[in-house]
């Protein structure tokens, strides 16, 4: 089994910043895919960006250039750094990680930016 909890969500004005960060634990394995979704209130949940154990990353076009991911195999940890927040980047992010054909999710922070 693999747990993952989520920190560093919260409210901040339009332009400004958030780190997310996300611990994982459990059955880690050395290749995986780790990665950030959100789901804002009635929409679906949607890939931000994931990166590979091998560093491959992948945004989405939404995010590109303002959102940075990265990962710390040695802590089994996977970061987001939010720059330039838009209102419209409000919802719940998740952490997942993809390992043996499973997706294992936490349990989510929001993340609110005003206007």
């Amino acid at each position: 089994q693999v747990q993952l909890v989520e920190s560093g969500g919260g409210l901040v004005q339009a332009g400004g910043s958030l780190r997310l960060s996300c611990a994982t634990s459990g059955t880690i394995s050395s290749r995986n895919t780790m990665g950030w979704h959100r789901q804002a209130p009635g929409k679906q949940r949607l890939l931000v960006a994931s990166i590979t154990t091998d560093g491959l990353i992948n945004y989405a076009s939404s995010v590109r250039d303002r959102f940075t991911i990265s990962r710390d195999n040695a802590k089994n940890m996977v970061y987001l750094q939010m720059n330039s927040l838009k209102p419209e980047d409000t919802a719940v992010y998740y952490c997942n990680v993809f390992q043996y054909g499973a997706n294992y999710w936490g349990q989510g922070t929001q993340v609110t930016v005003s206007s």
